[in-house]
């Protein structure tokens, strides 16, 4: 009877859930997140289900990107009973393919700076008073002094809430928006930690099973999704991004940074180490960020000399690309 009542009760759960869009391995690995949820706690502990990142939109999803899903739970859950249930989800991650089982001491270490720095993650559990406080370190378990330090806490922040569906529960993203402010020493924070990603995939290069590659292509990403929300505060798929990046350059730049970013598309959907590519990262992860704070310097000083009456046009028009002074 107990049974039938769990099994009862799932269905009732998933029929809530909100899966249209979302790829088979992601569902999947979803419905056994709420039922080991359902089965250790209830359901009804849990605030807010959020899928943000590559896996809502089907031109960004790639053969690295893993399933980013927050999951806001209700005050009274106990951080124990988070930390407990949380080497299940490791588990769930290995049954679908998100995770890499950890056999060799390398892979291991490899897991935990994983862990230390939210990348390739493919969950975050949290209580709903972190995220009102927007306590970046408590809603993405991180290690709180290289967040502190590096992480460009507001930017990544602003792009869940922009760039997130709510799968279940309650829609949470409101309580938090007007505290996302974003200054120039986030912009400095992103490029130091995307720089260091960069320079400690080439630093294990030589290692090919821990595939490098993909730290790499993770920090372009990243760069370009920090220098993007800086600029425009909005979230499209990495292709309009990428447009937007080159057109910053000059134009006899611009050919070359064409051909970087379409290794970059390919390398994404098919990873293989490419020692040229990764070579290239560092330097064009300084060119993104710095391009963007030079765009918005630019909007700021047209804005400074710009008339009430002539606001209501775009402040700068795509002719004026790429960027002068």
């Amino acid at each position: 009877m107990q049974d039938t009542n769990f099994i009862e009760s799932n269905r009732k759960i998933r029929d809530k859930l909100t899966l249209y869009g979302i790829n088979d391995q992601s569902c999947n690995y979803i419905k056994d997140i709420i039922t080991l949820i359902n089965k250790e706690i209830g359901i009804n502990k849990i605030l807010s289900i959020l899928l943000f990142g590559s896996q809502l939109s089907k031109n960004e999803a790639s053969a690295i990107s893993d399933c980013d899903l927050l999951i806001i739970f209700k005050d009274r859950v106990s951080n124990h009973h988070i930390k407990e249930m949380e080497k299940y989800f490791f588990a769930l991650e290995i049954k679908h393919n998100f995770r890499e089982f950890d056999k060799h001491f390398s892979k291991r270490i490899l897991g935990v700076i994983n862990q230390t720095t939210g990348i390739f993650v493919s969950h975050f559990l949290t209580k709903r008073k972190y995220w009102e406080e927007t306590n970046f370190h408590k809603i993405f378990r991180v290690n709180k002094v290289f967040s502190s330090m590096f992480a460009p806490r507001k930017i990544v922040l602003g792009n869940v809430l922009i760039n997130s569906s709510i799968l279940y529960g309650d829609d949470l993203r409101e309580d938090i928006k007007p505290k996302i402010q974003i200054t120039m020493q986030e912009m400095i924070k992103s490029t130091i930690m995307n720089l260091m990603i960069s320079l400690f995939s080439l630093a294990i290069s030589f290692l090919k099973g821990l595939n490098p590659t993909k730290y790499q292509l993770e920090a372009i990403k990243w760069a370009l999704k920090a220098s993007n929300y800086y600029c425009f505060r909005d979230s499209p798929n990495l292709n309009k991004v990428i447009e937007r990046f080159i057109s910053f350059d000059r134009k006899k730049s611009q050919k070359k940074a064409t051909r970087f970013f379409l290794d970059f598309l390919q390398l994404r959907e098919f990873p293989r180490n490419n020692m040229n590519f990764m070579i290239r990262c560092p330097i064009r992860i300084v060119k993104i960020h710095t391009k963007a704070i030079l765009f918005k310097k630019l909007v700021k000083r047209k804005e400074r000399f710009t008339t009430p009456s002539k606001q209501l046009k775009p402040i700068i028009p795509d002719h004026t690309f790429p960027l002068r002074f």
